[in-house]
């Protein structure tokens, strides 16, 4: 439960390049958890969080990237 990203964190991130890389980091929790358990299930919403802030950057580009 240490790892999991907490949401100041993702939003501190700042930059798209930044979140790529905690989202990279998130995918390899998950995929290193067991499915279904906590770890897996904390990894996974640091996943949809992530995704969430990168598509808010994404469509406030101009142009957007969506």
């Amino acid at each position: 439960m240490a790892d999991t990203k907490q949401a100041g964190d993702i939003a501190q991130a700042g930059t798209r390049e930044a979140l790529l890389v905690l989202h990279k980091e998130a995918r390899a929790r998950r995929h290193a958890a067991v499915g279904g358990s906590h770890d897996w299930e904390q990894a996974q919403a640091d996943v949809a969080r992530i995704e969430v802030e990168i598509a808010r950057i994404e469509r406030a580009m101009d142009p957007p990237l969506v």
